[in-house]
């Protein structure tokens, strides 16, 4: 037999893209499994890839009631959680002693590619968030979330904004959770920072090309003080910033090393003369390297 004479099997029809209007997608039924991403106990939506609607409320799986929660709003939202995975910050989040949402900021987008900037008004280089992208962003992460700022602190990370403190970490700590707006491009359209009254907060006197690195960095310093996180409360008390001044050395085994001995008052037993030791280093250490920590600390 021939290969002309084989019989071909019938060919598929191609497939057409589907088209759907603005109403068709807003009122279209969501599938039963949408994608999602598992941040520790909780099950988070946080793409609108399979979901033929804007997207619903995060839903939640196994959340653990009051437990201290973050909310990103990101156009990078698989930057998350990141570092904030690993370590004793990771094992909290599995176990539900804080909860991470990120908010997708593309698909609040405009028009068909959801663009979410435009061009500076003015000129000038770059593009900027826009505001009722932002907004709308926001909206939605507020959904929940008391008004009191002092219980729930949104913030934006910028160059320009205030420096980002261990006395900031311990007031975020001590909320309910934060949101935290971080942007990309030349920034975010001042009027929805001044419309939701949002906090600006800088982690240094330099530049990154988005916020998401400063937001996992202020989310790190903060959710560390919460209760349990820490394998022991002591660390947090006795480290860099907690008490005005610079952390003191430390040292461990081996006793001697390259010809180098641990301090013979660290192994005396001696705990007042430990503390004093401690003390006295701390704040040799914080006037020769930080003098604007001891000014402020020897003002006091």
């Amino acid at each position: 037999m021939s290969d002309e004479d084989t019989e071909m099997p019938p060919r598929p029809p191609a497939s057409r893209t589907q088209k759907f209007t603005t109403a068709e997608l807003i009122n279209a039924e969501a599938p039963e499994r949408a994608p999602a991403r598992s941040h520790g106990t909780r099950t988070v939506i946080t793409s609108l890839a399979g979901v033929a609607r804007p997207r619903d409320l995060m839903e939640e799986i196994g959340a653990v009631a009051g437990a201290w929660r973050a909310k990103i709003v990101t156009l990078f939202p698989d930057a998350f959680p990141g570092t904030l995975g690993l370590s004793l910050l990771g094992k909290a989040l599995d176990s539900g002693l804080w909860a991470l949402d990120t908010i997708d900021l593309r698909p609040f987008g405009i028009g068909k590619h959801r663009n979410v900037d435009d061009t500076p008004a003015g000129g000038g280089a770059g593009m900027v968030l826009r505001a009722d992208v932002v907004a709308a962003a926001l909206n939605e992460a507020a959904v929940g979330t008391p008004a009191d700022r002092a219980k729930w602190p949104v913030i934006y990370v910028s160059p320009r904004g205030a420096p980002f403190t261990q006395a900031m970490a311990r007031r975020f700590a001590e909320a309910d959770g934060m949101t935290i707006l971080c942007g990309r491009f030349e920034g975010v359209d001042e009027r929805v920072l001044e419309h939701y009254a949002i906090e600006e907060v800088s982690i240094g006197d330099f530049v990154l090309t988005g916020g998401e690195i400063a937001a996992q960095v202020i989310i790190d310093a903060t959710v560390r003080l919460r209760p349990g996180v820490l394998g022991n409360a002591e660390s947090a008390v006795e480290e860099s910033h907690s008490n005005g001044l610079l952390e003191h050395p430390q040292y461990t085994r081996p006793a001697e090393w390259e010809g180098r001995a641990i301090p013979e008052v660290l192994m005396s037993g001696n705990h007042k003369k430990i503390a004093e030791w401690r003390r006295e280093q701390s704040e040799a250490l914080t006037k020769a390297r930080r003098p604007d920590l001891w000014e402020r600390f020897s003002g006091k």
